[in-house]
């Protein structure tokens, strides 16, 4: 379930704050766009550079030359691990210093460095963050300037993979619009590997137990409601823009498990007593499982085909692909909506099993987005159909040059 390192989170009911229905930003701003990239022992780079002021940005080349590494530098400017949830050592090139820097410049004249420490006498390396030179502490801050989204290849089996799958897909739509989300999931999990702990090896201390048990429990609201929050209005989004002659059909959107049932029909303070109230019960249950059976970690996102009104994993595998494109495309406008940010989007491998026609669509409602988009393909011809201003880069090893 968990989203990757996060500091502490705040009070918990900072998670309420969803609830209100006032985003950070309420006015939605102009589109964000990365401007500048450069890239310094990251992955395949040893020295990279580039520059674009496009909307669409597409990068064609072969397998393996880079193109993934790219994007996946992009999304370290968003909280957490990346596209890949890679650890930060592996994204140092491999025959470089051990460590590595990702800079970026926006289009609001910010600047952001990411970068990853050579290793010091005793092995240890560090993450370091820095906004507009100053050094930054935490990941959450990235969101007050940028926002990232992302689809990739990894996704496709989303509607058909396991719940833990469509969790971790959920918790990442959250953090682009709440950033804390992050630090109270790890913090939950903690609390449950702790409860757990105590289950296998002094079960019979009801007062520890009720103390971490009433943690969770105000955790885990938070969690629920945090998520609740998120899908309620993005399935509101996906109803009002809804088209139903669209090549990437609409979804519907529910949350499927016994904490989201309570969220849903009690106030917040209320679904918390009603929580520790199931864990204490449950606590025979759950040490002879090993594990906590109910809360958000036990939690499923359902998703449906909107149009043929079917459960997306018994969709083709072409509609499946449609519908996450659909719902992916959707969440950057819930983005923009809520924090006033638009985001950047990555799309890795997107085009390669559309057929011509919608991939012309596609690449129309990519245009349409107001939200600066960088994606990839192996084939120039995938990438024929690109709207009037987008920019084409040849990737190859190592390197990355502007086509014409």
């Amino acid at each position: 379930m968990g989203i990757d390192a996060q500091p502490a989170p705040k009070p918990v009911m900072a998670a309420a704050l969803l609830l209100t229905g006032a985003p950070p930003h309420p006015t939605p701003q102009a589109m964000t766009s990365l401007v500048k990239l450069s890239l310094r022992d990251y992955r395949s780079y040893a020295d990279l550079e580039i520059g674009t002021d496009a909307g669409v940005v597409a990068l064609a080349g072969d397998n393996g030359v880079g193109k993934t590494n790219t994007l996946e530098a992009i999304s370290l400017l968003s909280p957490g691990r990346g596209l890949r949830r890679a650890e930060l050592a592996d994204m140092a090139r491999s025959g470089g210093s051990g460590g590595f820097a990702v800079f970026a410049a926006l289009d609001d004249s910010t600047e952001i460095g990411i970068g990853l420490i050579e290793p010091d006498e005793a092995g240890r390396r560090q993450r370091v963050q820095r906004i507009n030179g100053a050094m930054s502490p935490t990941q959450t801050a990235l969101a007050e300037y940028v926002r990232v989204v992302w689809l990739t290849p990894e996704q496709d089996g989303l509607f058909r993979g396991s719940a833990g799958d469509r969790r971790r897909f959920l918790d990442r739509l959250v953090l682009a619009i709440d950033a804390d989300h992050g630090a109270r999931v790890n913090a939950l999990e903690r609390a449950l590997r702790d409860r757990n702990r105590i289950l296998e090896e002094r079960p019979h201390d009801a007062a520890w137990l009720d103390a971490v048990e009433k943690q969770i429990a105000g955790l885990g609201v938070a969690v629920a409601a945090a998520r609740a929050e998120t899908v309620g209005r993005l399935a509101a989004l996906i109803s009002e823009t809804r088209d139903d002659a669209s090549p990437f059909p609409f979804a519907t959107l529910s949350l499927d498990g016994e904490l989201d049932a309570l969220v849903a029909q009690l106030p917040a303070l209320d679904a918390e007593d009603a929580y520790a109230v199931l864990l204490r019960g449950a606590r025979q249950r759950d040490r002879a499982a090993g594990r906590t059976l109910i809360g958000p970690q036990a939690s499923d996102l359902l998703v449906r085909h909107g149009p043929k009104d079917i459960a997306a994993a018994t969709g083709s595998t072409g509609e499946q692909k449609a519908l996450l494109v659909g719902l992916v495309l959707a969440h950057a406008r819930l983005v923009r909506a809520m924090s006033g940010i638009a985001p950047i989007v990555l799309l890795d491998e997107i085009a390669a099993h559309f057929d011509p026609l919608r991939r012309a669509a596609l690449f129309h409602a990519l245009g349409e987005l107001g939200a600066q988009v960088w994606m990839t393909g192996a084939d120039d011809v995938l990438f024929r159909d690109l709207p009037a201003g987008a920019v084409r880069f040849r990737v190859a090893p190592g390197r990355m040059e502007r086509e014409a």
